[in-house]
């Protein structure tokens, strides 16, 4: 017998099924957890670190995608963090110092949390994301209000706290207390975020972007003795190589201000190998206080159910010297102070990739918006990154751009650029009144990683110093600071 009621009953089916379909409630949007670190370079075990204790980093690369050539726009907090919250070049934001905010130059900049709390997010800072000093007058708060929907938490002030008991003393280089993690900001900032979390996962139907900034291991090296105690000093290693690159200009070097404005290190002359060791030795301990603190935020991401939905960016703002090229912190354009660690987990992206693409800085505002289905916003130089994602063996960009003024401190004379391709480095440096070319640098990362010899007279890298040459113009015309450039002059 045929059962004539059964095309009806399937009519009836599709219908209820496609009705089903109109009235599902949307995919929820990704969140976004942005975390950020201050002045750490490549020293972690995922980067391939035989001494740094990263346990709670190595397991973000191990669930996401490692980043191996990520650059910054400029090796100094202001300018790098102003690049990568607007997605512009210093050039662009007229940025190449620590005082200067970069709504001075563009207003009504639409920055990377702003973009996200206009189509929704709900944009939280706690800790340091911007740079936390103000120069202008009237004074525009740099942590800067607008960008957020509530005020951040522990994101301008001095953060030297060499005595919790005393915050506001900058003090020495270094301190080893017996103190709990809150004693400084790292761990209150860690517990601030955990606690935000809780009240964020109570509104699961609203997606949140939160940026939660780390200081270590900025100097002070002053992190809790038990992260001291993880490292065997008499087992550290000294720096690789000591002094500036065969052949390197003096402009390129710089007589590590920042580190010999701290108690117990001299102003000038050599620094012993006691007082060497005892800074490095600080400096993982900063390295694995900040571990902990983001282990502690991811950890609480996952107790509560929200790493599934949530996009997991962790960077710094620059790289570190630690006695190299016989120098301390950043502030130049070399390898070890423009590269850093980039580390990105997403819903639907494989984990344990990495990516040897380069990538800037830059890049994660356009990529951020990509992965959350946003739109694009208006004027962002970076382009997402998105698709080395996806699939980490393709190919990145073609060059990864940095630059620097010369002095770091004070009235700048010249600005450095530099050119980053997969294989070279090469630097101009250029008077800043008259564009001129004051001198040159390439460095061979496949012969010479650790960048101690300038290869720019070679006559090998002839064509490789003319084509860079082309680049470094290019961009140097692209500030509009030197008509005379602009015009095709060198």
């Amino acid at each position: 017998m045929i059962n004539r009621q059964r095309p009806a009953f399937l009519l009836l089916s599709l219908a209820l099924l496609c009705a089903t379909a109109l009235t599902a409630a949307p995919a929820p949007r990704p969140n976004v957890l942005f975390i950020a670190a201050d002045d750490l370079r490549t020293d972690l075990g995922s980067y391939g670190s035989t001494e740094a204790k990263t346990p709670n980093l190595d397991a973000l690369a191990r669930r996401g995608v490692l980043f191996e050539r990520a650059y910054c726009q400029q090796a100094v907090c202001n300018p790098s963090r102003a690049s990568i919250m607007t997605g512009r070049r210093p050039d662009t934001l007229k940025v190449w110092d620590l005082r200067t905010h970069f709504r001075q130059a563009l207003p009504e900049v639409v920055t990377l949390p702003q973009h996200f709390k206009q189509h929704g997010y709900t944009a939280i800072d706690i800790g340091k994301i911007f740079h936390n000093e103000s120069g202008t007058k009237p004074p525009i708060p740099f942590c800067d209000p607008r960008s957020w929907s509530e005020p951040p938490l522990f994101a301008e002030g001095a953060h030297w706290q060499d005595d919790p008991t005393n915050p506001k003393a900058k003090g020495g280089a270094m301190q080893r207390l017996d103190v709990p993690d809150e004693a400084y900001f790292d761990g209150k900032i860690a517990t601030a975020a955990c606690e935000k979390l809780r009240v964020l996962a109570a509104k699961r139907d609203q997606p949140f972007f939160l940026a939660v900034g780390f200081w270590k291991p900025h100097l002070p090296f002053n992190a809790p003795k038990k992260y001291w105690d993880l490292y065997d000093r008499a087992k550290l290693k000294p720096p690789g190589f000591t002094r500036m690159p065969e052949g390197a200009p003096p402009i390129a070097g710089h007589p590590s201000k920042e580190v010999r404005g701290y108690g117990g290190v001299p102003e000038e002359g050599p620094l012993s190998p006691e007082l060497i060791a005892e800074l490095r030795h600080g400096y993982l301990a900063g390295v694995s206080f900040l571990d902990a603190q983001v282990g502690r935020v991811i950890g609480e991401l996952d107790r509560l159910g929200l790493a599934k939905n949530t996009v997991i960016v962790f960077w710094s703002d620059h790289g570190f010297h630690l006695g190299e090229h016989d120098l301390w912190a950043k502030t130049s354009n070399y390898e070890l102070d423009t590269r850093v660690p980039l580390l990105v987990a997403a819903p639907g992206i494989a984990g344990g990739g990495r990516a040897m693409g380069l990538v800037e800085l830059l890049d994660v505002y356009p990529t951020l918006a990509d992965l959350c289905g946003l739109p694009a916003a208006m004027g962002v130089e970076g382009e997402s990154f998105a698709p080395l994602l996806r699939d980490p063996k393709r190919a990145g960009k073609p060059i990864a751009i940095s630059q620097h003024p010369h002095p770091s401190y004070g009235k700048a004379t010249h600005m450095g650029y530099t050119v980053r391709t997969p294989q070279l480095r090469y630097v101009e440096w250029r008077d800043l009144t008259t564009g001129a070319l004051f001198a040159r640098e390439l460095y061979d990362h496949k012969a010479d990683p650790a960048e101690t010899v300038n290869r720019v007279n070679d006559s090998r890298y002839a064509s490789d110093v003319k084509s860079l040459g082309g680049q470094v113009q290019e961009i140097a015309a692209a500030s509009g600071r030197w008509p005379a450039i602009k015009a095709g002059g060198r």
